[in-house]
């Protein structure tokens, strides 16, 4: 079990979301957060294939994006729910509440059935049956593996991969500062289950034409403000389609410039017209998560993010004020 295995509170609720998933007569739904990122798609993708060797009716919904669309074979996950199916169960994974609303275009505040919530972001209203939810995981896959050995179940490579690739990707690929002994436990014992890490590395490594003639715009947009303390790009419609790449295409570059020496910050903004998503990272001194609640939005300390319904030049006056006052908070200022 991950490292609140010594608290009583976290293996009892490890078994009630067990409990609950594995003794439900009815079909299970399973849900992650917008621009679903390989924590999202892999904690929901290890805990179906878990389901579905219990003979549980279990579906993940999803748009998966290109970068991880190695993973899923082919018909695991659909891409819309366009209806709940009657005595249906929610498995809402790696969701803060302020994506609750538009996961996988289902309403689940209007859903009145049984959720279960097994998620680790620190801003979690923990209003779910069953909320698991631990804000010192690193990686809600890490989460979702205590789960998994909880159901009992069988381990396989195919369910302990995609848990690896969730636990690999919000570690930055065991980079970050979040990457705990237990992180690299927990890893190990993956790969003892049958996950394939060079597999999974080489699958994220690799890149279509478009994504290196869009990095050339980002870099363009690439600027720095407070003394080099905080390092920022855009990307709007017009550099797609010059570039002829897509919005998904843009997610992992906001750690490309996180790299800049001397930033504590980095932010990515995708400018959507009249609405902007605002992508955060840190180095650790400062809290990305507290700018990104500033934003309307959430996340952890490293990352974190919001969606602004506001013109980009609004939207980055209100980041800036989020920001300034987040270096303060920290003495850099």
């Amino acid at each position: 079990m991950t490292q609140n295995a010594a608290e009583p509170r976290y293996a009892q609720l490890v078994q009630e979301a067990a409990a609950c998933l594995k003794l439900h007569p009815g079909p299970i739904v399973i849900l992650a957060h917008v621009d679903p990122d390989g924590d999202a798609l892999g904690s929901c993708l290890g805990l179906q294939r878990a389901l579905r060797s219990l003979g549980q009716d279990a579906q993940t919904y999803m748009d998966v994006p290109r970068y991880l669309t190695f993973l899923p074979h082919e018909g695991e996950v659909l891409p819309r729910l366009e209806g709940w199916p009657e005595g249906a169960l929610a498995a809402v994974l790696d969701v803060d509440n302020t994506d609750l609303a538009r996961v996988a275009g289902a309403d689940i505040t209007a859903f009145k059935g049984q959720v279960v919530n097994i998620d680790h972001h620190g801003t979690n209203r923990r209003e779910a049956t069953v909320s698991l939810v631990d804000p010192s995981q690193a990686a809600a896959a890490m989460m979702i593996k205590d789960v998994v050995d909880a159901l009992g179940v069988p381990w396989t490579g195919e369910i302990a991969t995609p848990l690896l690739l969730g636990t690999n990707t919000d570690t930055g690929s065991f980079r970050f500062s979040n990457t705990t002994p237990q992180v690299l436990r927990t890893a190990a014992d993956l790969v003892e289950h049958g996950a394939d890490l060079a597999w999974i590395n080489d699958q994220l490594a690799r890149n279509p034409q478009r994504y290196y003639a869009l990095l050339r715009e980002v870099l363009d947009q690439m600027a720095f403000s407070s003394d080099g303390l905080i390092v920022r790009s855009r990307v709007d419609e017009a550099a797609l389609a010059r570039t002829q790449a897509e919005w998904e295409d843009v997610e992992s570059y906001v750690n490309t410039i996180r790299n800049a020496d001397g930033a504590e910050l980095a932010v990515m903004f995708k400018d959507y017209g009249e609405r902007v998503k605002v992508s955060l990272r840190s180095r650790g001194r400062v809290s990305a998560q507290n700018v990104a609640v500033a934003l309307g939005g959430g996340g952890h300390v490293a990352a974190a993010g919001a969606s602004v319904d506001a013109p980009y030049k609004e939207a980055f006056s209100r980041f800036n004020a989020a920001a300034d006052a987040e270096l303060r908070r920290v003495g850099l200022r």
